[in-house]
């Protein structure tokens, strides 16, 4: 468009020219070696216009033909290259679709027209060539070369990782999985194989370090992320429970601001706060979660906050957590179970029937037996 535009603006300037010229027409003497040539005004423009262009076609032919042999080499350059590329094209289809035979023709040909060097991707076709072939040894030294160029790392690892998995060794993936998290922490597969390997060796604080950047950039949901964290929170809290009282509660009230009906962490802690003779705060965190659904661990662990509680006071909160959800299976059970330790058989019947009624299930048929 800018050269259309200078090219319009050169014509029009041309002939604003020549037409001025027209209107003041002049006469233009040289005399040269004994000779006198008289032209007009407008021939003598028209040449110099008329040498000026015929000077630049000049030019232009002389430069065409000086980088003529470079022009060449490009043209034969860009063939081989695209014939290369459609090679590639044609071995990775065929590799995917289970071709081994064309996978690794078109390998072997890849690699007379293009460079390795230049187009990591023949590496990936050479190891998926070798899969194919049943050659994973072969496939294992490709991935590891391109576990070392970082254009192909991830690639490389994940190959890497694969193969380690599908032998049984376990500890190599994990090591697979934590190299690639560390260069790139939004790789699903990294992040969650490394997620599980630091959670099974109770590295709660690291593994949460990495959930948070999977948040961050923007891998997982909130909400999912959320929950994801809360679990991890509680299994911290769990592990520091016998020793740690004060940081387990902390870690078991950070995970119920994330998931509010999460019963372990709400019993995690409950039992912290017991642990500090604080029953008030023990009972409102089970209440709270009890409002939300009513479970079986929150009961058992609110009916025995106290452990010097006689059998009649644990049956009074056991009545206390069906006021605040009635008509609900778990609440039923809760008093019935109580009301059996307390020796209140009818009041035990009564409500173990009237959970029957309204949620037949095995646990509700033990009790009435």
């Amino acid at each position: 468009m800018v050269r259309l535009f200078i090219f319009l603006v050169v014509v029009l300037a041309l002939g604003w020219g020549f037409s001025w010229l027209a209107d003041r027409p002049g006469l233009i003497s040289i005399t040269w070696q004994d000779h006198l040539i008289e032209t007009s005004l407008m021939v003598a423009a028209t040449a110099v216009v008329a040498l000026v262009g015929f000077a630049m076609i000049l030019w232009w032919i002389v430069g065409v033909i000086w980088t003529s042999p470079y022009s060449v080499r490009r043209y034969f350059r860009a063939r081989k290259r695209d014939r290369g590329y459609q090679a590639l094209s044609t071995g990775l289809i065929a590799a995917g679709a289970g071709n081994a035979l064309l996978a690794r023709k078109m390998s072997l040909r890849t690699r007379g027209l293009i460079s390795a060097d230049q187009e990591p991707l023949i590496h990936l076709l050479e190891a998926q060539a070798a899969l194919i072939e049943g050659k994973h040894d072969e496939a294992r030294k490709k991935f590891e070369q391109m576990a070392e160029d970082p254009e192909t790392r991830e690639l490389g690892l994940r190959g890497l990782y694969m193969e380690a998995r599908r032998l049984g060794a376990n500890e190599a993936a994990r090591q697979y999985a934590e190299k690639a998290v560390e260069h790139a922490p939004y790789l699903p597969w990294a992040a969650q194989a490394t997620l599980e390997s630091r959670s099974q060796s109770g590295r709660w604080d690291d593994a949460i370090r990495l959930l948070d950047q999977q948040r961050m950039a923007n891998i997982l949901e909130k909400p999912k992320a959320e929950r994801w964290k809360a679990v991890l929170l509680t299994a911290k809290a769990n592990d520091r429970l016998e020793g740690d009282p004060k940081g387990a509660r902390d870690d078991a009230m950070a995970a119920l601001k994330l998931a509010k009906d999460l019963v372990p962490a709400a019993v995690i802690a409950a039992k912290a706060w017991l642990r500090e003779d604080n029953v008030r705060k023990a009972a409102s965190v089970l209440e709270g979660v009890w409002k939300l659904g009513p479970h079986p661990e929150i009961a058992r662990a609110y009916i025995r906050a106290r452990s010097g509680d006689s059998t009649v006071d644990r049956l009074k909160r056991a009545e206390k957590l069906e006021a605040m959800r009635p008509n609900n299976v778990e609440s039923l059970l809760a008093v019935a179970q109580a009301a059996l330790d307390a020796q209140e058989f009818r009041k035990a019947r009564a409500k173990a029937e009237a959970a029957a009624r309204m949620e037949p299930r095995e646990a509700v048929y033990l009790l009435i037996a």
